[in-house]
């Protein structure tokens, strides 16, 4: 039987096509640089730069951009054999804006619908998804069908076998206009109880199954909102554990990351100063570092401090899948105590552009690294 993989994510895959100027509306913008993109699919180019054999479940269109992403997975020793084409719907791109330290606005080009959540479940490799070290899906994968099918099919066939993590990754474009949330005032609303109603009760009732099959959840605040109906983090980490996950890692931003352990280890980690570039990605790398710390036995402090310090290294740079940092990186990150977006850095960030004033300019924040 072949080795087993390290870590195998499922879920969203794209284009990313980023502006090479910044602080500028994408209007006014007139160079772009193009990147793979897609929170899992990074998540397992993040695991595979720190040395973690990874593999990526997902689809794409049958287009150019296609064959690209292929092409990008191959080059970040990410294995596509499970990247499969779609002739109905073209690989889907996104563009962001880019107004450093903290606002970042994405718009997704995901219509009629994202060849992603065109995974069936009779298309899974369910030993090898039951066999992964690590298996990483998404709430962004139980928006539609068949897709949500399909994670829920995987989710059951690791029985909460090693670790399976469930990225609450709320998106709430990607979902059906909810219902009135006033309407949902059943006590089972949401894992916080009676006296809380959720904001898309339709999303809730999806996550709240999925972490039944999880042993590990992380998310920002918003999203912990929608899986638990807490915001307050030691209260959402609570409501998670309830919900059935072993660990709950409760991303905070500039407030730093709570992570909450089953058998009572409580870690509440600091954010790392960090000039920001761009913040996006930083929670991918922060996913893929945090892979890479349960699959190495750290202990809970330790892995948040080392997944915060590859999050804060994204946040420095334009990019997101390229962008993710090796672990001499990460180690020098934390040994500094701070991450500076360095001139060697932003450059590489924007080989693609000819006009030397198109490179970003750092602002110098604090960053969790994990929003």
């Amino acid at each position: 039987m072949p080795e087993p993989y390290d870590v195998i994510t499922m879920g969203r895959i794209g284009v990313d096509l980023y502006p090479l100027q910044t602080g500028l509306p994408l209007a006014r913008v007139d160079a772009f640089g193009k990147f793979l993109g897609g929170s899992p699919t990074n998540v397992a180019v993040a695991a595979a730069r720190l040395g973690r054999r990874s593999a990526v479940v997902t689809r794409t269109g049958r287009d150019a951009f296609g064959e690209y992403l292929h092409q990008q997975l191959r080059e970040f020793g990410v294995d596509d054999r499970w990247v499969t084409p779609v002739d109905a719907y073209p690989t889907p791109v996104t563009f962001c804006e880019i107004f450093p330290p903290d606002d970042f606005p994405l718009y997704f080009y995901r219509m009629p619908k994202a060849p992603d959540l065109e995974i069936h479940p009779a298309e899974l490799d369910l030993a090898a998804v039951r066999s992964a070290r690590v298996f990483w899906m998404t709430g962004t994968g139980l928006c539609a069908e068949p897709s949500c099918s399909a994670t829920l099919a995987a989710l059951r066939a690791r029985n909460r076998s090693g670790i399976t993590v469930f990225d609450l990754d709320w998106r709430p474009m990607f979902w059906d206009t909810p219902p009135d949330p006033a309407s949902d005032t059943s006590p089972d609303a949401a894992p916080g109880g009676p006296h809380h109603r959720s904001p898309h009760p339709a999303a809730s009732a999806r996550y709240r199954e999925a972490l039944a099959h999880a042993t590990v959840a992380v998310g920002n605040l918003d999203e912990c909102e929608i899986a638990t109906g807490e915001r307050e983090p030691h209260a959402a980490a609570r409501a998670l554990l309830a919900a059935g996950v072993e660990l709950a890692v409760v991303k905070q931003g500039p407030g730093g990351v709570l992570a909450v352990h089953r058998d009572g280890t409580v870690a509440d980690v600091p954010p790392l100063p960090v000039e920001v570039v761009n913040g996006l990605g930083a929670g991918d790398a922060f996913g893929g570092a945090l892979c890479h710390g349960l699959l190495a036995g750290w202990d809970t402090a330790r892995i948040m401090r080392y997944a915060n310090a590859a999050g804060a290294i994204v946040a420095s740079r334009l990019a997101c899948s390229s962008a993710m940092p090796f672990p001499q990186e990460v180690e020098e990150a934390l040994a500094a105590g701070s991450v500076t977006a360095t001139e060697a850095a932003t450059q590489a960030a924007t080989k693609a552009a000819t006009d030397p004033g198109l490179t970003p300019t750092p602002t110098p924040t604090e960053s969790g690294a994990a929003s």
